[in-house]
């Protein structure tokens, strides 16, 4: 159909397809329902309009990025080391620096490399094919060349190609749970529909990536590409912002700090020196040699590979992560935003309770596997209860789902509420056989304006005719004049006891079905509506919902009890979420959920409290969920979020971590994430957690090791400028320190076990720094003794009548074995290395081996004195080392147990 009025319609503004009547959407988008578009039409449109396809993302180039990298305080002033020690031709050392610099630089470049493709897989996920009417021809063309108005034809297995306003409705059905986390199939209908509908309620759209799993229709395009919901949640994600992990803010602000106490220090020590008369090369050289000593070179090694090691062990657990820092993240998490659907739930809808004849059941089992049995709550028995028997069997044969097994897995293709019913009636103890006892004549298939499916049947004889129903009560139960009795005869109904079922299970957050018969005159094998119209007989209720994964119980309590508050954010049905809630024991569940539409009505301020207070958000938008983790982020918190729709994904990426579901998340959702879960579960999140946290315990006790000796260099240095003497130790020796001791003695903390009682203490206060005040006297005291001791016996070497080269050689073996000492302290920051057990870390005790060989050598080697200008010293010499080293580790120990015996630790 040719529209003279295109103009009109390139300018017109986004319409509220949902409220307008089927007339009035082809009406605005000028086309015809039968005919559709004429091709010179839709060419110009797409022309005009662009194709059905989602915008890239601009990104940085490699180059760009990988430079980037070095875009960091403490990388600056190692860059500046290494310039100036190469100019004064101090090879070695300016290797070193650099060779540590561009290590670190390369290990970011290839973590960054993988972690911005979201935007691509959104892309991927549009490229499909649609049937549309051109011309009045029905044709097949490629997804991404509609345009508005063009009239698409739906069946079951379909992925809708774009924004569609439903015309024409036969039974479709839905899957829009990547987009609305809806858990079941939403039935759709042509209706218009009035006031501001939430997504998710909008029963005549269907919209671009959900999954048409039953019936047909027929849909006018109202939306393309960008304009699309999907496009809307691109658009989200391409302008959210990833947050710099509470990891990430501590180690710039502590590199900002120690920036400028370097800086600082280096310059008061040239000054000084100048002033004393020295020359400004061996003072230029003196302040080289502080600022290579104060920066822990290792420490940008060590952060990542502590982290890699977390990462391992996190994938043993089932968590794998994409991004390093995430790894940290998790350790200091205070909120988990999880999706109800495969997270704390199962994703399969499972029969849970039934009613019939006046009994009352429970039915053990979860998922889709067929295993578990009826239970009495009230009533007759199972076995002696024809009514339930006819409940379940009606179930089954009034019923187009089909149940597989795959392995050890079982799964359904069709609708998973009548693969729910499958599962009940075998359950129950009948068979598949029953579709073969009783075949199918004829049906009427489930539409949303009658709200029943209804299957004709051949009964025992031949000459019987049986029609099962199964549908919603409040259309069934008027029809009802009887019901089957427990002995199998017709019997009273009692409506009155039948509600009071039906809201028992509704309470439950269980969905009620309730299933029905009645019979056909001989001979006929044609069902019509009006045969079931009155006259039925109620057989039974079966109740359903999708269940908490039973695992996720006790990892939501785990996590409660370690101080991290877990909050259900979902765009399925308020009372399905409470009661999902209260299963798993979230803590304010009683309260009930806060629903998207009353959240659009809150400013910032009373969202933050609400986000604050609540913990279950139902019918929640993408936008939504994005301002939910925003507002709990202005509340000081740090943010997981777990999700697997697409409609998850900007809050993925702008949560602290974004957790994605690897079996049953998007492709989309996984890109945007920083951890993937490879079981979906999330007991799996509560083990990451405790990984997490010691995982940043292991990172803070490496800091807490090495500062002290990177403080004391320094202070070496600056004593010695501002004494007017030589210097005890060279920048290729202090080089020499740093660089072997993180390697052998530091990175061994990585292996640390995880100290006991790691979940059972409150998460971190985001704005607690790195370093306590504990912790920075215990940094000061290390490295007060080794100043004092280094500096000691450098002057006392000399002053004995021994060479510099000796004297520095007392001073760089004060420092290694110090350091080697004060390891033993840092396996715990608050326990006895003994309480720990000795030999728990064997991977220490390995790297201690190696650090005191590699000492032996720089001492004797002659090639290692010429290399380093070291020299032998004496074994009373060593003893004054040593004995140096024990009153480091004694005095850590005992300021240790002070704090434990006066401070509780």
């Amino acid at each position: 159909m040719k529209s003279p009025h295109f103009e009109t319609l390139q300018s017109a503004p986004v319409q509220p397809w949902h409220r307008l009547e089927a007339r009035e959407a082809l009406e605005q988008l000028c086309s015809d329902q039968s005919s559709g578009l004429d091709e010179a039409e839709a060419a110009a449109r797409l022309h005009s309009l662009g194709a059905n396809v989602l915008t890239p993302q601009k990104t940085r180039g490699p180059l760009l990025r990988f430079l980037l990298q070095f875009n960091q305080p403490l990388v600056y002033i190692l860059l500046a080391a290494a310039a100036i020690t190469s100019a004064l031709s101090e090879v070695l050392d300016s290797g070193v620096i650099l060779g540590v610099v561009i290590m670190n630089a390369l290990i970011g470049f290839i973590q960054e490399a993988k972690a911005l493709q979201a935007i691509d897989a959104l892309a991927r996920s549009m490229t499909t094919e649609a049937t549309v009417m051109r011309g009045g021809k029905r044709r097949q063309i490629q997804a991404s060349g509609l345009v508005a108005g063009d009239i698409v034809l739906l069946q079951a297995g379909d992925k809708v190609p774009a924004d569609l306003r439903l015309l024409h409705v036969r039974s479709l059905q839905v899957d829009e749970s990547a987009l609305t986390g809806e858990s079941v199939p939403v039935s759709k209908d042509a209706s218009a529909i009035s006031g501001d509908a939430s997504l998710g309620d909008r029963r005549n759209m269907a919209y671009s990536s959900s999954l048409a799993t039953y019936g047909t229709a027929r849909g006018i395009v109202v939306a393309t590409g960008d304009a699309t919901e999907i496009g809307r949640i691109s658009e989200l994600l391409r302008t959210t912002q990833s947050l710099a992990t509470p990891l990430t803010r501590k180690i710039t602000q502590f590199s900002h700090i120690l920036l400028w106490v370097i800086l600082s220090l280096a310059a008061v020590t040239f000054a000084v020196g100048l002033l004393r008369g020295e020359s400004w090369l061996d003072m230029f050289m003196a302040a080289v040699a502080l600022a290579v000593g104060a920066i822990p070179e290792g420490l940008p090694a060590a952060l990542t590979i502590t982290l890699a090691i977390g990462v391992s062990r996190m994938a043993r657990r089932h968590a794998i992560i994409r991004k390093l820092p995430a790894v940290e993240t998790l350790g200091s998490t205070t909120v988990i935003c999880s999706d109800k659907t495969g997270t704390l739930t199962q994703n399969e809808m499972t029969v849970q309770a039934a009613f019939a004849a006046g009994g009352a059941y429970g039915l053990t089992g979860g998922g889709y596997a067929p295993e578990g049995s009826v239970e009495t709550v009230a009533g007759p028995a199972p076995e002696s209860n024809a009514a339930l028997a006819e409940c379940f069997r009606a179930g089954l044969l009034c019923n187009d789902a089909v149940l597989l097994r795959s392995g050890d897995q079982w799964r359904i293709e069709g609708d998973p509420t009548e693969g729910a019913l499958v599962c009940s009636a075998l359950k129950s103890g009948l068979s598949l056989d029953e579709t073969k006892r009783f075949p199918r004549l004829d049906a009427i298939p489930f539409e949303s304006e009658h709200q029943y499916m209804a299957t004709l049947h051949a009964g025992q004889l031949n000459e019987d005719r049986i029609i099962y129903l199964k549908g919603a009560a409040e259309t069934l139960l008027p029809r009802c004049n009887s019901a089957l009795a427990a002995d199998g005869a017709a019997g009273a109904l009692d409506r009155d006891e039948v509600l009071r079922q039906m809201e028992a299970m509704a309470s439950n957050g269980l969905r009620v079905l309730l299933l029905a018969r009645t019979s056909l005159k001989t001979g006929r094998d044609v069902l019509d509506h009006a045969d079931v119209a009155t006259g039925l007989a109620f057989l039974g209720l079966q109740g359903m919902i999708d269940p908490p994964r039973a695992e996720a119980i006790p990892a939501v309590a785990a996590c409660q009890a370690a101080g991290v508050n877990v909050k259900m954010i979902t765009g399925d049905h308020a009372g399905t979420a409470a009661a999902i809630a209260a299963k798993v024991g979230l803590f304010g569940a009683s309260a009930g959920a806060l629903t998207g539409d009353q959240l659009a009505l809150l400013d910032d301020v009373q969202l933050a409290e609400a986000a604050e207070s609540t913990s279950v958000f139902a019918r929640v938008t993408p936008e939504q969920k994005l301002r939910l983790v925003t507002a709990l982020q202005s509340r000081g918190h740090v943010v997981a979020m777990t999700g697997d729709g697409v409609n998850d994904a900007p809050a993925l990426r702008r949560a602290d971590i974004g957790i994605a579901m690897g079996i049953a998340g998007t492709e989309v959702a996984k890109e945007a994430s920083d951890m993937v879960l490879t079981d979906d579960n999330f007991a799996s999140i509560e083990a990451a957690v405790e990984e997490g946290r010691g995982v940043f315990d292991n990172l803070v006790k490496f800091i807490v090791w090495t500062i002290p000796t990177n403080i004391g260099e320094g202070l070496v240095i600056m004593a010695a400028v501002f004494a007017g003497a030589t210097l005890p130790i060279l920048p290729v020796q202090l080089l020499w320190i740093n660089m072997t001791t993180a390697v052998f003695l530091g990175l061994m903390l990585a292996m640390e076990p995880k100290e006991p009682g790691l979940m059972t203490r409150p998460p971190r206060d985001p704005a607690t720094p790195i370093l306590t005040r504990t912790l920075q006297w215990r940094i000061a005291l290390v490295s007060g003794l080794l100043l004092a001791a280094s500096f000691t016996f450098f002057n006392w070497t000399l002053s004995a009548g021994g060479s510099v080269a000796e004297a520095r050689t007392m001073a760089v073996n004060v420092f290694i074995f110090g350091e080697l000492f004060y390891l033993f302290n840092c396996r715990s920051l608050t326990q006895s290395m003994f309480a720990l057990g000795v030999f728990s870390n064997r991977w220490l005790l390995g790297g201690v081996s190696v650090m005191i060989l590699l000492q032996l050598g720089y001492t004797y080697l002659p090639f290692m004195n010429t290399a380093f200008q070291s020299a032998p010293i004496s074994l009373d010499q060593w003893g004054l080392i040593l004995g140096a080293s024990w009153v480091i580790w004694t005095a850590v120990g005992f300021e240790k147990w002070l704090r434990r015996r006066f401070a509780g630790g």
